[in-house]
């Protein structure tokens, strides 16, 4: 049990200390898509939501997440954000969403870029859920990253 990294030699949960690993600038992009009807996909492009501007609040929202991480996922560390850009693409389908977030740490930010698409998608979902019951959260995944010893990676 031990070579795995966030339980102790008695299989204990727990934190792994970072304290030996270099600062670096790293960055983390994450992508996800919101599936929806045609008459919300229709409201979101024509701004006629019940709600008002579901992807400047859905922005906020994945934006405040990222911030709130380890407030959300109990082995985390807290990092120092430095940037955190979210956008969304209204398309056929429903809405796209792109969270990028930048520290320089000694640990990565793929969990705060998930955690932004994912509240983002969530924040869609709540803003068109007066129009769109069936909504469905997507394809969630690290798109990219940068930084820190294993190095980058891309999807493609």
């Amino acid at each position: 049990m031990s070579d795995l990294t966030h339980l102790d030699e008695r299989g204990a949960a727990r934190m792994v200390d970072v304290s030996d690993k270099d600062v670096t600038t790293r960055t983390a992009t994450a992508r996800g898509t919101v599936l929806l009807s045609a008459e919300a996909v229709a409201a979101l492009r024509d701004d006629t939501l019940p709600k008002g501007d579901a992807l400047a609040v859905a922005r906020i929202a994945g934006i405040q997440a990222a911030k709130r991480t380890p407030d959300l996922i109990p082995l985390c560390h807290p990092l120092p954000i430095s940037a955190v850009r979210v956008d969304l693409e209204i398309v056929d389908e429903g809405v796209h969403v792109e969270a990028a977030v930048r520290t320089t740490s000694r640990t990565g930010v793929e969990m705060e870029a998930l955690t932004a698409v994912t509240v983002c998608a969530l924040t869609v979902i709540d803003m068109t859920k007066a129009i769109d019951k069936h909504a469905v959260i997507t394809d969630v995944r690290v798109a990219a990253k940068s930084g820190g010893r294993s190095g980058d990676w891309s999807e493609g």
